[in-house]
C-alpha cells in the first residue's frame, strides 16, 4: 500500500510519482541515520569496555596496593565530591546569567544589537579551556581575594565561607564562576533559539489581555521554554563535569572533602586529578586514574540520561 493519502491530488501525484514506494533518497537517508545512531552506541559501548578493562585490576587490587595505602572508594570520593560541587555551583551561577542574556537579546535589546551580542556570547565558546584558566588565576583569582576575606570576616558562619580565605584567590570559589563563565555561551545559546521560536500570538494574546513586558515573558516565553532550559543546563553541567586544564590550573587541590568555597584547602576534581597525575603514573597508579575516569563517564552518562527523562516528561505535560 502506498504511504501517501491518495485521498487529495497532492498525495495521488506523490503517489503514481513514486509509484507506490519510498524513494530512493529516503531509503538512504534512513539507513544513514540508523546507521549514525548504531555508530555512536557502539562508540560509547567501546569506551565503556575500554575503561571498565583498564580499571578492573584497580578495583581487585587490594587496598595497600593502591595510592596511600586506602581503598579505591576512599581515593575516588574526595574527588567525585569537588567534580560534583564545582560543577553544581557553575550551573547555579550560569543559569540565571544565561537566561537573563538569553532573554535580552531575544526580547529586549534592539536587533541592530541583539545580532552582535549574540555574536559575541557564542564567541565565548571558542575560547580554549586553558586561556580561561590562566585569566583565572591571573586576573579573576586575585580580583576575588578582597571579596572572599570580607566574606570570611563577616559570614564565617556560613558553612561555604568557613575560612581563613586565600590571599592568591586559588579556590573552588573562583573555579565555580570560570566554570560559569565557560558553560554560559550553551546554555545561552540553545535558550535564546527557544525563546524566539515563542508564538506570537501567544505574546500578542498576553498584550492584550494587558499584560506588561516581564509579564509577557513569565507567563508565555518561559513556559514554552522551560525545556530548553533544561537541556541547555544539562549541556553545561556536562562541560562542566569534565572540564580538565581550567580547572588543573586555578586550583590547589588536596584531596579533601570541604564545603569551604575560600579557603587554602579545596578538593580536587576527577578531570583535574588525571590530567595532573597521569603524566607520573605507572603500573597499577595508571589503572585507578582510569577507575576515576570511569566513574566520571558514568556520572556522565546518568546526568544525561536523567536530562533526557525530565525533557521528555515536561514535553508530555
Amino acid at each position: 500500500m502506498s504511504s501517501f493519502d491518495t485521498t487529495t491530488n497532492a498525495g495521488q501525484i506523490l503517489a503514481s510519482a513514486s509509484g507506490g514506494r519510498r524513494r530512493a533518497g529516503d531509503r538512504i537517508f534512513s539507513n544513514l541515520t540508523v546507521i549514525a545512531g548504531l555508530t555512536i552506541l557502539l562508540l560509547l559501548a567501546g569506551v565503556a569496555i575500554f575503561l571498565g578493562g583498564q580499571a578492573w585490576p584497580a578495583i581487585t587490587a587490594s587496598a595497600s596496593e593502591l595510592p596511600g595505602g586506602e581503598s579505591l572508594v576512599n581515593y575516588v570520593w574526595p574527588l567525585l565530591f569537588g567534580t560534583l560541587l564545582a560543577a553544581a555551583l557553575a550551573v547555579l551561577i550560569a543559569v540565571p546569567l544565561a537566561t537573563a542574556v538569553a532573554l535580552f537579546i531575544s526580547h529586549i535589546a534592539p536587533r541592530r544589537l541583539a545580532q552582535p551580542l549574540g555574536y559575541l556570547i557564542d564567541l565565548l565558546a571558542a575560547i580554549p579551556s586553558i586561556c580561561y584558566g590562566l585569566w583565572g588565576i591571573a586576573v579573576l583569582g586575585p580580583a576575588t581575594v578582597p571579596v572572599t576575606q570580607w566574606l570570611a570576616d563577616h559570614v564565617s558562619w556560613i558553612p561555604f565561607f568557613g575560612g581563613p580565605a586565600s590571599v592568591t584567590g586559588r579556590t573552588m570559589f573562583t573555579v565555580a564562576m570560570v566554570l560559569a563563565l565557560m558553560i554560559l555561551p550553551i546554555v545561552s545559546a540553545v535558550a535564546r533559539e527557544v525563546f524566539s521560536q515563542t508564538p506570537k500570538r501567544l505574546q500578542e494574546g498576553a498584550r492584550a489581555l494587558g499584560a506588561t513586558r516581564w509579564e509577557v515573558i513569565r507567563m508565555t516565553v518561559l513556559p514554552f521554554g522551560k525545556s530548553a532550559l533544561i537541556s541547555g543546563s544539562m549541556l553545561g553541567l556536562g562541560r562542566a563535569l569534565g572540564e580538565t586544564m581550567a580547572v588543573a590550573i586555578i586550583l590547589s587541590g588536596s584531596g579533601i572533602i570541604s564545603f569551604n568555597l575560600i579557603s587554602t584547602s579545596n578538593p580536587s576534581t576527577i578531570a583535574a586529578n588525571i590530567a595532573l597525575q597521569f603524566p607520573e603514573s605507572s603500573g597499577l597508579d595508571v589503572n585507578v586514574l582510569i577507575a576515576s575516569g570511569l566513574v566520571l563517564f558514568a556520572i556522565t552518562l546518568v546526568v544525561n540520561m536523567g536530562a533526557r527523562a525530565i525533557i521528555a516528561r515536561t514535553n508530555i505535560q
